[in-house]
């Protein structure tokens, strides 16, 4: 391993074209991260320690240039004590030698300061890329221990929420039969009362245990998709017919954009129903009466690009890239837990697409995603 370091796993393996698409591990970028962080720190070091060297360097040749003096002047004050019958061969000679030996000297004394600087070097690096390695060691046993803890909380996840849902559908249907026997009469509208609150509680709570699987399986990069030939019309649809009721109790209108024509291709219609539901119901509830949502799709490239348009009031823009985090509002919102862009986001980029958002304080909001379309025309 050499000085600047590699931890483990800094290589980005490219899935094969017919593979199905996962979201990148959030270690590769905690690897990039430390493997900069690591090639700043060898840089900074090196121009460090070559300019305290070359300082070194420069105090040397400035003694040197001194006592060079010194000598000269020595010599000089002796030329003048000489008889003035002319200069001393023998004493010419003397000094020729004495120059020679002193620059021999002074060779063999920056040759034994790079080496001795070399050495040096060489030390530190075996040092630093023996630390850099026990750090990775550590890191490594410290992920291992990790997914080990994750494997171990996915497979206790997966079983309570399978319990969770078996226990919710059985509350849902209790629900559903005390609204279908209530008697009437006062008692019976009690009855019916409260089995309506049932209900809206049951659906509630299915809809967290569904939202933390899907954390936990986006955060494992195992976001399950089901691929088959889907109409993008039929999904607009969907998402129309679900949402009108809605917007039409707030005083919000929504539309899609008319005219496109037949599209079908392999995606999982579901997951982005799913996606384009947890944008039309933000952009419905930050929306207020007289407002407009429309929904745009268009074909550019090999993309399928969605846009959920609102004329709500707006994400500052320092909020605007956190809204993409898990458990992050801009405001604050007791009905959720602030998981459904990060769940978007998580399941665009299952499909190889991406998502982003665009926004101004008091005129609306529009968050776009794309995915790979690969669609035929009837």
């Amino acid at each position: 391993m050499s000085a600047t370091g590699r931890a483990p796993g800094y290589e980005r393996k490219m899935a094969h074209p017919d593979a199905e698409p996962t979201r990148p591990p959030r270690r590769e970028q905690t690897d990039e991260s430390l493997r900069n962080e690591r090639e700043k720190s060898d840089t900074t070091a090196g121009e460090k320690r070559r300019q305290l060297e070359a300082e070194a360097d420069a105090v040397v040749q400035v003694a040197r240039e001194r006592a060079d003096e010194v000598l000269q002047a020595a010599r000089d004050d002796a030329d003048r004590e000489q008889p003035s019958s002319g200069a001393n061969p023998a004493s010419e000679q003397e000094r020729g030698r004495a120059d020679v030996i002193l620059a021999r000297e002074r060779a063999k004394a920056d040759a034994v300061l790079e080496r001795e600087r070399a050495e040096r070097r060489e030390c530190f690096q075996v040092f630093l890329a023996n630390e850099r390695d026990a750090t990775d060691a550590n890191l490594m046993g410290e992920r291992a221990d990790a997914d080990t803890t994750v494997a171990t909380r996915d497979d206790f996840l997966a079983t309570v929420s399978h319990d969770l849902r078996s226990l919710l559908s059985g509350l849902a249907l209790s629900a559903q039969v005390l609204l279908e026997k209530a008697p009437t009469g006062a008692s019976g509208d009690l009855t019916r009362k409260c089995a309506s609150t049932s209900q809206r509680l049951v659906a509630r709570m299915s809809r967290l245990v569904n939202d933390l699987l899907d954390v936990a399986s986006i955060e494992a990069g195992k976001v399950a998709l089901l691929m088959e030939e889907s109409d993008v019309a039929d999904v607009l649809r969907d998402t129309l017919e679900a949402f009108e009721p809605l917007a039409a109790a707030k005083g919000v209108s929504i539309s899609t954009e008319a005219g496109l024509p037949p599209c079908v291709g392999r995606f999982d219609s579901g997951r982005i129903l799913e996606v384009l539901a947890n944008l039309v119901s933000n952009a419905l509830k930050f929306t207020t009466s007289g407002g407009r949502v429309s929904i745009r799709v268009a074909r550019e490239g090999n993309e399928l690009r969605f846009a959920v348009n609102d004329t709500g009031i707006g994400i500052p823009e320092d909020a605007l890239q956190g809204v993409f985090e898990k458990f992050k509002q801009v405001a604050k919102d007791r009905r959720g837990l602030g998981l459904g862009l990060y769940i978007s986001k998580g399941i665009v980029e299952a499909h190889g697409g991406r998502m982003w958002g665009e926004s101004q304080l008091g005129v609306g909001s529009t968050f776009h995603f794309a995915i790979p379309r690969s669609l035929s025309s009837h």
